[in-house]
């Protein structure tokens, strides 16, 4: 059959226009390859072929106060490999299983990944230069070392539950580390280079870096010096009293800023593993709620001062030992009682029947109107994780005799830091402020101050007046009364005694005790309050007797430190026969042998030694401090260098 040319023609049109418009299309289509997607494939394309090894950011310093690193990182390489690039893959694996402390079967299985890079981990983690040295002469293609960095806490065990700790990956676990984790982490870098199916590096090619962003700085309210006054006296409590823990704080109580914390028993951040969970876990100064015993009557006394129910210089009150509310015998701490004595004396004498009716005179509703107002039984809210709450009684659950018991503080709990913050309020001219811990936050290249943190007034609890009064009473409490082993020569102190016994098994324990003591000077011009609590110490437990001395030492060396200088104006001290001690001063035995510490040291001293060796590297109380005649000194022995 013969086609006609008009049809060839056609057909030949056809052919033509769809040419045309395939050719277009294709035309179109590339444009937008090139012109519209072409970065988007290109990059594509170069991150198929580009291997990228990590460089780790460094977390962000921890600093106290003052500029002194608590916590920072050091360097500790990661070794890594690149599977396409490693020749001969069992070779490999064998000859790094010895270096990496790593099975050879483990190794070869990591080297065999289809993965653009292997960190050959656990063993190839956080390297010493020893260690990355031994690996680099090795020269195996396909295995290189990368930067990376781990934590490192300069000063052991010191602040160690306020700074917490991180785990192997730089990651916050406890404390500030994991609170401000996102703050501190930074953001990580890498180097790359292009390599072709093979492995090989592309030629024309160049390695590209993006630089790693170090964490922000954390400066804190802490101060080391103050912290290390404190540890040292937490240390040579626990070993003079055999304790089963300690408690300290240190605050400015115009500010709410925390200038010491710390608890024992306690542990190393890099050595967490070592301890029980509890040990970490629990940061007992925010954590514990006990009843705080005597210490709490300062609250009560605040609150009667600013109701006026009570004139503390004229009105008397007798004590014949106990007294009687509801059918129940409430007793003081002195068998026979105080007989008959001002209300000034009843605070100096720490007499629980005269605090029963001053919170019978407050009255239910206005007692504990107060001791809300100051903060208990709620955070307080400072920014560290694990704040407990405390217990109060609910008004439905109140009568007379828990309205006693409370006013002496017993049957209500409350944790340390509430306990310091109140007193503070209380001391300060009524202020309730908001205790923190974290000061400024800095950007760690410039040093620009990013972010700083500002005393948070909760409100005003009693007037000024008020508290001058209760800052004078707890002076007297000091010079005269019970908290005498506080008291300082130079400077006014004024403070507060508590013992109260512990609830074991839903019953009051007869033998264990918490004792504690408050303390703050100058009693005038408060710039430092200190709370001390002892968990069941073994032999005597009286606040007054364990507690006060050890606030006592804190302040001896912490308020010069702070520029307090000694004054020749206080309120005089009335020695009783129980306070007629001998205070002598440490000497220096750094650098000593063991034969000449029995050669030259008198009875003054009572020595405990640790560690091996026949030199004295470290001592505790330090140099230079007054302590009473007989005081144990522990000593680190170790080899001279």
């Amino acid at each position: 059959m013969k086609i006609s040319q008009v049809t060839v023609r056609k057909r030949l049109y056809v052919a033509l226009v769809f040419a045309v418009f395939a050719f277009g299309a294709l035309v179109v289509r590339l444009g937008y390859v090139q012109l519209v997607k072409g970065e988007e494939i290109a990059k594509k394309a170069e991150d198929s072929w580009r291997r990228n090894i990590p460089f780790q950011a460094k977390r962000g310093e921890i600093v106290d106060r003052n500029g002194t690193k608590l916590a920072y990182n050091v360097s500790a390489p990661t070794v890594y490999a690149i599977p396409i690039q490693v020749v001969d893959k069992r070779e490999t694996a064998r000859r790094l299983a010895g270096p990496l402390a790593m099975s050879e079967d483990s190794l070869f299985k990591l080297l065999s990944k289809s993965a653009s890079s292997v960190e050959l981990k656990p063993g190839g983690r956080k390297l010493t230069e020893a260690k990355v040295q031994e690996i680099t002469a090795l020269e195996l293609p396909g295995i290189v070392v990368a930067e990376d960095n781990k934590r490192y806490y300069p000063f052991g065990n010191l602040a160690a539950h306020v700074l917490g700790f991180t785990g192997s990956y730089n990651q916050g676990l406890t404390g500030l580390e994991l609170r401000y984790d996102k703050r501190l982490l930074g953001a990580k870098g890498n180097i790359s280079q292009l390599v072709d199916a093979a492995g090989r590096t592309m030629p024309n090619s160049t390695n590209k870096f993006e630089a790693p962003q170090d964490g922000l700085t954390l400066q804190l309210t802490i101060d080391q010096t103050i912290q290390s006054i404190v540890e040292r006296e937490l240390d040579q409590a626990m070993l003079q009293y055999q304790a089963k823990d300690v408690i300290a704080i240190a605050m400015n109580p115009n500010t709410g800023e925390v200038l010491a914390m710390g608890s024992r028993p306690t542990f190393e951040p890099d050595k967490y593993q070592e301890v029980p969970t509890e040990v970490y876990n629990r940061n007992l100064p925010i954590w514990m709620t006990y009843e705080p015993g005597s210490t709490f009557k300062i609250i009560t006394l605040a609150a009667a001062l600013q109701e006026g129910k009570v004139d503390l210089e004229h009105e008397h009150f007798y004590d014949p030992g106990s007294i009687e509310v509801a059918g129940a015998k409430l007793r003081c701490w002195k068998p026979g009682g105080h007989g008959s004595q001002t209300f000034l004396e009843v605070v100096e004498n720490s007499c629980n029947p005269g605090f029963v009716l001053l919170g019978q005179r407050l009255g239910k509703e206005k007692l504990f109107s107060f001791i809300s107002a100051f903060g208990f039984g709620k955070k307080t809210g400072i920014d560290l994780q694990g704040e407990e709450n405390g217990i109060m009684f609910k008004p439905s659950q109140v009568g007379p005799v828990e309205l006693a018991t409370t006013a002496f503080g017993q049957g209500v709990s409350v944790t340390p830091i509430q306990q310091i913050a109140a007193v503070s309020a209380a001391i300060n001219g009524g202020k309730l402020y908001k205790p923190f811990v974290s000061q400024s936050w800095i950007q760690p290249n410039t040093g620009l101050v990013l972010e700083q943190t500002q005393p948070e007034l909760v409100r005003e609890v009693i007037s000024p007046e008020t508290s001058k009064k209760v800052r004078e009473a707890l002076e007297k409490v000091v010079a005269e009364g019970t908290g005498g082993k506080a008291f300082l020569d130079g400077y006014r102190v004024g403070g507060k005694t508590g013992t109260a016994q512990k609830v074991v098994n839903g019953r009051y324990s007869p033998n264990e005790h918490i004792v504690s003591f408050i303390g703050f000077a100058p009693a005038d011009d408060p710039q430092l309050v200190v709370y001390v609590a002892v968990d069941n110490p073994q032999g005597i437990q009286f606040g007054g007797l364990v507690a006060a001395p050890i606030v006592r030492n804190i302040m001896s060396d912490a308020l010069p430190y702070m520029g307090i200088q000694p004054r020749k104006t206080q309120v005089d001290k009335k020695y009783k026969p129980t306070d007629l001690v001998k205070y002598v001063t440490v000497p220096n035995l750094v650098g000593k042998t063991v034969s000449d510490l029995y050669e030259d040291m008198n009875q003054n001293f009572q020595l405990s030694a640790s560690g091996s060796g026949s030199t004295v590297l470290r001592q505790a109380p330090a140099a230079g401090a007054k302590v009473e005649q007989g005081s144990v000194i522990r000593i680190y022995l170790g080899a001279s260098e």
